[in-house]
């Protein structure tokens, strides 16, 4: 399953990273712990500080791994998303537009 984590240091994490922390040899080890593969990782301009693409065995794995990162404290945001099969997805929309009854 495909991943991406998009995250914003706190400050004492922005510390480290200025004092010279290689983050993506801890991000490897890190999904390699839990059976994945960092994909690629870059540091962003804007609304999130850094962003990570990576396969992930499931979907308990991705949240696992969210929530062992926030509790950590390194991060004031983080949001995780996982690429979809829009085929199955459509079907399920199209089963469900047939009998769903809006209010009103």
């Amino acid at each position: 399953m495909r991943t991406i984590l998009l995250a914003c240091y706190a400050p004492h994490a922005v510390s480290g990273l200025i004092k010279g922390s290689d983050r993506e040899a801890a991000v490897k080890k890190l999904l390699d712990s839990v059976g994945g593969k960092l994909e690629s990782m870059m540091y962003t301009r804007g609304e999130f500080d850094v962003m990570a693409i990576a396969e992930m065995p499931d979907q308990n794995t991705a949240m696992g791994l969210t929530m062992a990162i926030r509790a950590s404290g390194a991060f004031t945001k983080i949001t995780t998303l996982e690429e979809l099969d829009m085929i199955p997805v459509i079907a399920a929309a199209q089963k469900a537009a047939k009998v769903y009854e809006p209010a009103g």
